[in-house]
């Protein structure tokens, strides 16, 4: 049975968590995608090889990481390597999902996690690109997981850090980019979005409970795509809960 005293973060994660593919190769970053992980293992994808970039290939995530190139990444791994090789591992095509942030999405997904403002006069400096760039040009299908309102859901990006389908159709593959990549999703506070496949354009797939699509819409600060048919994502359940706040997160480091 769902519980009513989820929080955002926690559906979030949860929604997250169930993209994952059992088996498959995926690019954590920092933050919430190391804790979607961690569910989907304990869940729906318990043979997923996590991938950190800096160098911890298949780790066993029986602890949350405090970031991508800490010892937590590399316990029990199938290999400790470099940043060089998984990043190399990306560009050879053996990278099937990369998980990532941001701080503001535009309408085709591109990320910029730089700068807010002018380059050379910003607002506000962030975090930077870390990995984000060579997991976004690299990984065959990226999901990027977020805050939802009107400042990150903007129409033009202050900086493009992380590349998604650029400009449209065709955009990826002119910059030289793998043909096939791009962006599959997002998830955010407010729902579950995908990709026009004619257009590339984000489109609403799924709200969250007890959200309206008048209020995604609102929340965003471009033209979204809305469909004729507009699935709802289901509340975490008990046993999601369980495992984020008892077993990944007990210290609610995140959650």
């Amino acid at each position: 049975m769902p519980d009513p005293t989820y929080t955002k973060t926690e559906l979030m994660i949860c929604v997250a968590a169930r993209l994952f593919e059992d088996a498959s190769t995926c690019f954590i970053g920092t933050g919430i995608p190391m804790l979607a992980a961690m569910l989907a293992s304990k869940t729906s994808a318990p043979n997923l090889v996590p991938v950190f970039e800096f160098g911890g290939l298949g780790a066993l995530l029986e602890e949350l990481p405090r970031a991508v190139g800490e010892a937590r990444t590399f316990h029990k791994a199938l290999a400790a390597s470099g940043i060089c090789d998984t990043m190399e591992t990306a560009q050879r095509g053996f990278i099937d999902y990369g998980f990532l942030g941001g701080a503001q999405i535009d309408p085709y997904g591109n990320l910029n996690s730089i700068v807010i403002g002018d380059h050379d006069h910003p607002k506000a400096r962030l975090p930077g690109s870390g990995g984000g760039n060579d997991v976004g040009s690299h990984s065959w299908r990226t999901v990027a997981i977020m805050q939802h309102d009107t400042r990150r859901f903007v129409q033009k990006l202050d900086f493009i850090t992380t590349p998604g389908f650029l400009s449209g159709p065709g955009a990826r593959e002119a910059a030289g980019l793998p043909r096939g990549t791009g962006p599959i999703a997002v998830v955010s506070t407010l729902a579950l979005m995908d990709y026009d496949p004619v257009t590339c354009r984000m489109r609403l797939k799924a709200t969250h409970p007890g959200v309206t699509i008048e209020e995604v819409v609102a929340n965003t600060g471009f033209e979204l795509i809305i469909p004729d048919k507009i699935d709802a994502n289901l509340a975490p359940s008990a046993e999601e809960l369980r495992l984020l706040r008892e077993e990944i997160d007990p210290e609610k480091l995140y959650i």
